[in-house]
């Protein structure tokens, strides 16, 4: 039951002395006020925290300018007013849609001016009563009413009597048990009579809402009223019981706690004899630094856990280590700790044309990424995975976007990769567990929005004993998924999903399919000669200058050296091996310097042979090409495109056909359909069928150390056989990429630019492709292709007469037998 009976007692106290105030109403008193009728309009007082019973009697504080025009005039009146209960308290004018139906007939008994100001009124209810409508609202509310209920039919069975008896009883029972209660409760319940109004009264005093309250004085029947006060007792005193039984057991704890403290206070003290405690010293630290930390409720919960554990523990245990290491990873981890971006997509730009030349679809692409973070403001975006060769920047491409961001950088290589506990961590049942690498490279940079480089992914090791590192990945790249990484050793879910991952590869054909589904792959082709020569220029030689101590004005590199560098002594798609030779001349130069001797300052064509030694490559396809059935062809490795030799070579036998060079299926099955085209168009170029029977066919690819696969060779295998059978020689400085077809077509390849750059070293310049390559010249700048001619073949016939010269050689093989 609730504190009413102490604002009962107050009534009391204001009240004494007044013969008119009757504080317990007797069952002949109660037919007293039910025989009055029930005035057809009534002064309507709407109450905020309060519902007004027959027979009870409340004081109320009236503060609203209505409320109190409305009780000074009453009160001068017969003092009858009209008392509903408001549905929300918190409305401040309230009006007749914001009242509840049924009401109390309420009496005026004193009216009192308390010192702060405000008015307080005791009233007394009289009868229920149902609000039909509002007649007036201004001064105060009046409304038309009727009377509401049966109160005047009480019962006298046996049934009913129990009932009110053990209202009784469990009322005094909460009293007795209740410490917030006075003791004169007791004796005010047991000396009503009325049975009706020790319900009322009851009612007025259970510890329920004010919702429950009106749907109590709402109930017409008394006996189904008398059901639900003994409902409500029973649930009180349930709950009385069980509170009292949790406060004793938390006394018997309190006691228990007291002397654990005690005798920790006393070993305290010991231990500070003995030289103090250093465990006690490192848990303080752990609490301290854990106060700062914005931690959601589960990791706070895991935290405190995790520490009461480790104070039990014995600091000379192995474990005590352990769960030591993991409570500082916790505090240590950058939980809710965000760097602000820096979304000035002008200022990206500035930042990625500084550190890069060229790619200029790939910074479009990374701004238009950049771009939809700005607009979305979260990660939820495909991943970008940077593909091409070694040295074309695609590692340092992430370090720019971290750059323009405003963003710390983070880059962890997955080659060789082979274990799935390195990227989610050990559980901490072993020793020595410590967490995967993510999490350890989210702590050292102190955020959680850091731009997270994953370089080398197509080196991660696939399904093995140890796990699949790939199958770990698949949640870490998808941004459905990620906001929940599960650590092993953390046991905690930590949110990457405003990571900004960029996954860097050589090669998308060893990443796992689903893995690659969850990233965007932008391509990084091959840089040409032009675009090389820029790199140095502008970014390698300024910075191999500074990195070696010297000044700009002590080292000079013209143009034609660094082309010199570039075409006879690297072959490369990017730049690696162009800064280590560059480093090489700058070391030459600074060792000069540094000895105070005298040195020209401007690199020369004998400084090359010097510090480079003779050139290493020195191409002249047309020296390999002044013999029938040797063709330029052009290939694509992760490494850059390549110049490709097929040599075909005839000798009398039974028509067998024989390939050498290292070559794949699919480049094998190249061979065989341009064989088979050749024999079936034999007639076109003049040649005699029979002639297919009788000479054995061996076609090499040279460099058989490296494997080599791929469609792209089939016309450039099919224009060999046609000049070895037809004996014309191949045109000069021309080069050609394509696969073929049994019906004779020629379909488009990939890597055009990087086979370009290619062929450019080694001076060729007229490039058969097949029509549907078009798209790919069209996206090569023009300044980089001028001097290039481009000849693009639906059909293989086609090619024969752009490549093969029209005459045969002289001496040529007479295949007549």
């Amino acid at each position: 039951m609730s504190n009413s009976f102490n604002n009962f007692l107050s009534v009391s106290d204001l009240l004494e002395g007044d013969a008119e105030f009757i504080p317990l109403l007797s069952a002949e008193e109660e037919i007293q006020f039910t025989s009055e009728q029930v005035p057809e309009e009534l002064p309507i007082l709407p109450l905020r925290n309060a519902v007004l019973f027959p027979g009870v009697v409340i004081p109320i504080t009236v503060g609203r300018n209505k409320s109190i025009k409305l009780i000074r005039e009453a009160y001068r009146k017969e003092r009858i007013i009209g008392v509903i209960a408001q549905r929300d308290a918190a409305i401040e004018d309230p009006v007749a849609s914001d009242l509840h139906e049924v009401g109390t007939v309420a009496h005026i008994m004193r009216t009192l001016q308390m010192p702060d100001g405000n008015t307080t009124v005791i009233i007394q209810g009289k009868k229920r009563f149902r609000l039909l409508e509002i007649t007036q609202d201004e001064p105060y509310f009046r409304g038309r009413v009727e009377p509401y209920g049966d109160d005047e039919a009480l019962q006298t069975d046996n049934n009913f009597v129990a009932l009110i008896q053990s209202i009784k009883d469990l009322a005094v029972q909460i009293i007795e048990k209740s410490p917030n209660l006075p003791p004169e409760a007791s004796f005010a319940i047991n000396n009503i009579e009325s049975p009706a109004f020790l319900v009322h009264f009851v009612s007025n005093n259970l510890n329920i809402s004010l919702e429950e309250k009106q749907r109590m004085l709402e109930i017409k029947s008394i006996n189904e009223r008398a059901v639900k006060v003994l409902e409500y007792l029973s649930k009180e005193l349930q709950m009385l019981e069980i509170k009292n039984q949790i406060q004793s057991k938390v006394k018997v704890d309190i006691d228990k706690q007291q002397r654990d403290f005690f005798l920790n206070q006393q070993l305290k003290t010991i231990q500070e004899e003995l030289g103090g405690a250093p465990h006690e010293e490192e848990i303080a630290s752990l609490r301290e630094r854990a106060e700062k930390k914005r931690w959601n409720a589960e990791v706070r919960k895991v935290f405190e856990r995790e520490l009461t554990k480790l104070q039990r523990m014995n600091p000379m245990v192995a474990e005590y280590g352990i769960q030591f290491n993991y409570l500082e990873y916790l505090v240590e981890l950058p939980w809710n700790e965000y760097s602000v971006d820096n979304f000035d997509l002008a200022h990206a730009q500035r930042i990625l044309d500084r550190d890069h030349f060229g790619l200029e679809k790939v910074k479009e692409r990374i701004i238009e990424h950049l771009a939809i973070y700005k607009l979305k403001n979260d990660m939820k975006s495909p991943i970008l995975c940077l593909v091409g060769p070694p040295g074309v920047g695609k590692t340092s491409l992430g370090k720019s976007i971290a750059e323009s961001l405003g963003r710390q950088y983070i880059r962890m290589s997955l080659g060789g990769v082979r274990d799935e506990a390195e990227l989610r961590g050990h559980r901490k049942t072993y020793i020595g567990a410590m967490p995967g690498r993510i999490i350890q490279s989210l702590r050292k940079a102190g955020t959680s929005n850091p731009v997270f480089v994953l370089d080398e992914i197509d080196k991660v090791s696939g399904n093995n004993i140890n796990g699949d590192p790939q199958a770990a990945l698949l949640e870490v790249l998808d941004p459905e998924q990620n906001n929940k990484f599960y650590d092993n050793f953390i046991e905690v879910e930590y949110d990457l999903s405003r990571v900004m991952f960029i996954a860097t590869a050589n090669n998308l054909s060893t990443i796992h399919p689903a893995l690659r589904d969850r990233m965007e792959v932008i391509e990084l082709t091959g840089y040409l000669l032009e675009e090389k020569y820029q790199i140095a220029k502008k970014h390698l030689v300024p910075k191999l200058v500074k990195d070696h101590g010297l000044a700009a004005s002590q080292i000079s590199f013209s143009k034609k050296i660094i082309e010199t560098i570039i075409e006879d002594y690297t072959r490369e798609s990017g730049v690696r091996s162009l800064e280590r030779h560059l480093a090489k001349l700058v070391r030459s130069k600074a060792k000069f310097v540094a000895m105070g001797e005298a040195y020209d300052k401007k690199v020369s064509t004998a400084d090359l042979e010097k510090a480079l030694g003779i050139p290493m490559y020195h191409e002249k396809p047309d020296e390999a090409l002044k013999v029938p059935g040797v063709v330029t062809g052009l290939a694509w490795t992760p490494y850059g495109g390549e110049l490709l030799f097929i040599e075909v070579s005839l000798s009398r036998g039974k028509g067998e056909l024989r390939l050498t060079g290292n070559l794949g299926d699919v480049m094998k099955e190249s061979a065989t359909i341009a064989l088979e085209y050749l024999k079936a168009h034999a007639d076109t170029l003049g040649l005699d069928p029979s002639v297919f029977e009788k000479w054995n066919v061996h076609i090499h690819v040279p460099e058989g150390a490296t494997p080599k696969d791929g469609p792209s060779a089939g016309i450039t295998m099919f224009t060999a056989l046609a000049s070895a059978f037809t004996q014309r020689l191949v045109k000069p400085r021309i080069a050609m990429t394509g696969e073929i077809t049994l019906r004779g077509k020629v379909i488009p390849v990939g890597g055009i630019k990087e086979k370009i750059l290619a062929a450019k070293r080694g001076k060729v310049q007229t490039f058969i492709l097949s029509s549907g390559n078009k798209r790919d010249i069209a996206d090569i700048k023009q300044d980089y292709i001028e001097g290039l001619e481009f000849r693009f073949v639906d059909n293989m016939m086609e090619v024969i007469g752009l490549a093969l010269q029209a005459d045969k050689i002289k001496n040529a093989i007479a295949f007549t037998s």
